[in-house]
């Protein structure tokens, strides 16, 4: 018999304030061995990672042609590609190979310099938050994340 347990991953976040804009949350996430920061952003559908900073951080990353626009981020809509990543941490939980929406998002971390806030690589969205059953805790200002391991 296949026993499974739920591990609990705490993942602190830095909450931004944006002026007469609110605020965003951010996090700190580890890729191809390097330190980025995204936006925690509910309301995307899907991770999206900003075309430039991904292909300066791995330049043999494949990036494949989406057939579909996106939405949001700002525009009515945008062509966009994807890529698969395979090494994606967030806090010590190792998140499996999955694909991103990968996008020009560099009016977004014009926006972000103007106001004093790092750049980031873009946002982490709701297929990530759904699959590891997220709750976002902004009295804390920490992410929980739920994996599932067998034992």
């Amino acid at each position: 018999m296949i026993m499974v347990r739920k591990k609990k991953n705490t993942i602190p976040l830095q909450i931004i304030d944006l002026h007469e804009d609110g605020f965003h949350p951010l996090i700190q996430i580890a890729v191809f061995g390097k330190l980025f920061i995204l936006v925690l952003d509910t309301g995307a559908s899907k991770t999206a990672f900003d075309e430039t900073m991904l292909m300066q951080a791995n330049e043999s990353l494949a990036v494949t042609m989406s057939d579909h626009l996106s939405t949001g981020l700002g525009t009515t809509t945008m062509a966009s590609s994807t890529a698969l990543i395979s090494d994606m941490h967030v806090g010590k939980l190792l998140i499996g190979e999955f694909e991103v929406a990968v996008l020009d998002l560099s009016t977004i971390n014009t926006a972000y310099r103007q106001l004093g806030h790092p750049e980031v690589l873009g946002v982490l969205g709701g297929d990530i938050l759904m699959k590891y059953k997220a709750v976002i805790d902004y009295g804390k200002a920490v992410l929980v994340l739920f994996s599932e391991t067998e034992i």
